[in-house]
């Protein structure tokens, strides 16, 4: 059989695609089509990456997902590799809430999206766009078996004490309010790579896994089963993000509700696209932070504080969770990139055996890295992730088990 997968992450105006080979990680294309349907009128754009890495973009009229979809095998067809559809095991599908229903990837049917839609009041910007992939998908590859691969089903294996919210039966019952976490693909990935660098089975470490990207999550993994994350029934809860706040005290909507006469749309957006280093700072982007750092700007200095200081507080609260931790790795763009912000968030942590190599951490090699020092007892990676190969491995192993 063949291990080519091509992986598709479909936004709600946006189509990201990726062939995978799911044995080896090797990529031979990805590409990201832009603007799709785009409420302002302008242009759809399309960049399609082969094999030999060069870049071809193209703007052109993107009315749909299909639209999108099919720009993008013209582009295959174009610019290389070929892409035969009678070649793929299968089409992987990034659908982003699976609520308690799917703890594992599962093939596409009809009951299987009957059942992402009615999560849809779950995640109602991530689950519309993921269905509009999958349909796309299987009428464009119908003789290939389709895999969603869920972010939420990593974490369905946290205990019912770490998932449960203190609030009425009935919100738990029938409205589905718990903690479900986001992300999981990633973290899955990255406790695998760590459990590697480390020379242990992974059902013998426990890791603490701090994805930072421009939305960023936290995870307490024992022996590579989640036992708890730190975003919630959303992607809001947590850590500090690019433009999400993270933990904020719950009477906040209703604050600014009474006091300025805020909707419940209005607050959300602003916590949501608004907040985070975007409301700290005025920039989004953690390099423009870092670039006011060098200047000297106090609310830069205050940002990455805020930062860092909520991630250590979950480092800290994750560490009691696991009882021991192995290791700590950091992934996701400023995970990986981000000297500053890892120095930061593990500062004054040595009495739990926790230090950093600060050279390596200043200047680490590419790839998988530890920049922990010699002395310490939790060692530090950094760990770039791989979502897309992770997504093609799955999607592998459900078509193979048949």
């Amino acid at each position: 059989m063949s291990s080519l997968v091509l992986v598709i992450n479909a936004g709600s105006s946006s189509l990201k695609y990726s062939l995978v080979d799911a044995e080896t990680g090797a990529t031979s294309a990805a590409g990201l089509a832009e603007r799709i349907a785009d409420p302002s009128g302008q242009t759809g754009v399309l960049t399609h990456t082969g094999r030999d890495g060069t870049k071809h973009r193209s703007e052109l009229e993107l009315p749909s997902h299909e639209a999108a979809l099919r720009a993008a095998l013209e582009a295959f067809d174009t610019h290389g590799p070929p892409l035969d559809p009678d070649a793929l095991a299968a089409v992987g599908h990034r659908v982003v809430h699976g609520g308690d229903r799917f703890s594992a990837p599962a093939l596409v049917d009809d009951d299987l999206v009957a059942a992402v839609e009615e999560l849809v009041p779950l995640a109602p910007l991530h689950n519309p766009a993921n269905l509009e992939g999958l349909a796309v998908a299987r009428t464009m590859f119908g003789s290939v078996p389709q895999v969603a691969v869920f972010d939420t089903a990593f974490h369905q294996t946290m205990p019912e004490h770490a998932y449960t919210y203190a609030v009425p039966l009935e919100w738990r019952d029938t409205h589905g309010i718990r903690r479900y976490g986001f992300h999981g693909t990633s973290h899955k990935f990255v406790a695998q790579e760590t459990a590697r660098l480390l020379g242990r089975p992974l059902e013998s470490v426990n890791i603490i896994v701090l994805h930072l990207g421009n939305g960023a999550s936290a995870s307490a993994i024992a022996g590579g089963r989640s036992i708890d994350t730190s975003m919630g029934m959303t992607p809001l809860e947590g850590l500090v993000m690019g433009t999400r706040s993270g933990d904020v005290d719950p009477a906040l909507h209703a604050h600014l509700h009474r006091q300025l006469g805020w909707s419940l749309e209005e607050i959300d957006r602003a916590l949501n696209r608004g907040s985070g280093l975007l409301g700290l700072l005025g920039h989004s982007d953690f390099r423009e932070v870092e670039r006011l750092l060098d200047e000297g700007d106090p609310r830069a200095e205050l940002a990455l504080d805020v930062y860092a200081y909520r991630i250590r507080k979950y480092v800290g609260a994750y560490y009691a969770a696991l009882g021991t931790v192995d290791a700590i790795a950091f992934t996701a763009g400023v995970g990986e990139h981000g000297e500053g912000a890892r120095k930061r968030s593990l500062a004054g942590l040595e009495r739990l055996g926790i230090r950093l190599d600060v050279g390596v951490n200043q200047d680490p090699p590419s790839g998988p890295a530890r920049i922990s020092a010699a002395d310490s007892e939790v060692a530090v990676f950094v760990v770039p992730t791989n979502e897309e190969w992770q997504i093609a491995r799955e999607a592998l192993e459900v078509v193979r088990a048949g």
